[in-house]
């Protein structure tokens, strides 16, 4: 059989599993047989399996109508073989269509499907030739001019308007900027020295965005003075950090893994001791890999977040908890097509029970700081009211107080201040939308016990 290049067999592979729902593609893409490519095979297998996944939905319509028979139900290898030639015809430019149709001809046939891999051929080559033109006035034109599902664009524009619907929907379609948490000043000399090309990040004075070079073969990065992570993920732990005073000893991360805002938690605050708890096993065992060296500060527990125990007397607890995540499209690309609508009531009743329990933990006078990286108020907006209907022991503490501590401390920059101001809904929480910033979309809440 011909060869197929070794990009194009991992990104198949990959594509596979994740049609299956055995795995994600993050956690593929790191993987041993990933890792193990030249760094060109490496680049094009990620491009390959990140862009199918962004524009499948797409693919999928362009490619049906281009069938003789349009409603046939094809296997799931020929379905992965079509999106990744089509993906390649249609937005890698530097890749001549004749290699991208025959080497998914050759996937095909690789795969069992000896007899579909002429239709394979067919089909991608009417496809080069074939003018597809998209509109995005409507919500559902939207939705497949940037291969969104439909019911999650439609709930965006009603939301936040066309306008921002159609930033978020553009956000989830580009490669998240590359951003880097600066653990100490001289971390970055090191970066530069190293050879990484660094740019201010948009919000935080402590992190930056990578524009090139390889951060992981870095010393920095590999003993932990830089680490990767998204400037609206760092930003949740730093609006936790104003939540604390001179006199506080005590913090809980209550769903902590992978560690990163743990970790900025206790940059920020060495004299405060911090539990950092995680129910799922193998993110625990992560979490206590990456929190190995802090010890003397942070205990790691492996724990569910809605046993917190009543009447702890923590002064903080940090409720980031588990999500839809439709905040990470850009990032997690195949959330959109494993997602479906009643999926939000289910995860907004863990999220409820999570805030409940911080709640109870924390001390009269202490605060909770609940976020979500989700874009949907049952999430959201929901959750918080419908855990302070409850009980009058609780009440919102308006977000901008905190905003304004950041940037008097030197961690916001003053336009990152700004923009986040004009971010903060009328209740007092803060919503960072994917298009207004180049962040993640995170919600963000703070929330004080009063009794």
């Amino acid at each position: 059989m011909p060869p197929i290049s070794a990009a194009r067999k991992a990104a198949f592979q990959i594509l596979m599993a994740v049609e299956r729902g055995q795995s994600h593609s993050d956690d593929l893409l790191r993987a041993k047989a990933v890792n193990g490519l030249s760094s060109p095979d490496r680049n094009l297998a990620t491009a390959l399996v990140l862009g199918v996944l962004r524009w499948q939905i797409r693919l999928d319509h362009q490619l049906q109508v281009l069938l003789k028979r349009p409603n046939a139900k094809l296997d799931a290898e020929i379905r992965i073989a079509l999106r990744m030639g089509a993906f390649q015809i249609l937005h890698l430019d530097r890749i001549p269509a004749r290699a991208a149709i025959d080497e998914s001809v050759e996937l095909a046939k690789q795969a069992g499907h000896r007899f579909a891999s002429g239709m394979v051929n067919a089909v991608l080559r009417k496809l080069g030739a074939t003018r597809f033109d998209f509109s995005e006035e409507n919500s559902a034109d939207l939705a497949m001019a940037q291969a969104h599902p439909a019911w999650m664009v439609e709930r965006w524009a009603a939301s936040f308007g066309m306008e921002a619907a159609r930033a978020i929907c553009r956000h989830g379609q580009t490669q998240p900027l590359l951003t880097v948490r600066l653990a100490t000043p001289a971390a970055e000399a090191e970066l530069t020295a190293a050879g990484i090309a660094l740019e201010p990040a948009e919000l935080l004075t402590a992190a930056r965005t990578v524009v090139s070079g390889d951060i992981t073969e870095t010393l920095a990065f590999q003993e932990g003075r830089v680490r990767l992570q998204d400037e609206g993920s760092q930003l949740v732990a730093e609006l936790a950090s104003t939540a604390l005073d001179q006199k506080a000893k005590s913090v809980v991360d209550a769903c902590a893994a992978p560690g990163g805002k743990t970790l900025i938690l206790a940059e920020r605050n060495p004299r405060v001791r911090i539990l950092a708890c995680e129910s799922s096993a193998p993110r625990f065992e992560q979490l206590q890999k990456r929190l190995a060296g802090h010890t003397d500060q942070i205990e790691c527990r492996h724990a569910d977040a809605t046993k917190l125990a009543e009447g702890s007397a923590f002064d903080l607890v940090l409720a980031d908890v588990p999500c839809s995540g439709t905040g990470t499209l850009g990032r997690n690309p195949e959330i959109r097509h494993r997602l479906h609508l009643e999926d939000l009531s289910r995860q907004a009743e863990r999220q409820r029970e999570i805030l409940r329990a911080a709640l109870r933990a924390v001390r009269p006078g202490g605060r909770v700081v609940y976020s979500t990286c989700s874009l949907e108020q049952e999430e959201n907006e929901q959750v918080i009211a419908a855990v302070l209907a409850e009980s009058t022991a609780a009440r919102i503490a308006p977000i901008e107080a905190a905003v304004q501590a950041l940037l008097k401390d030197g961690i916001l920059t003053p336009a990152g201040a700004e923009k986040l101001r004009d971010s903060i809904t009328p209740q007092g929480y803060l919503r960072l939308l994917p298009g207004k910033f180049q962040a993640d979309g995170f919600f963000i809440a703070i929330v004080e016990r009063v009794a």
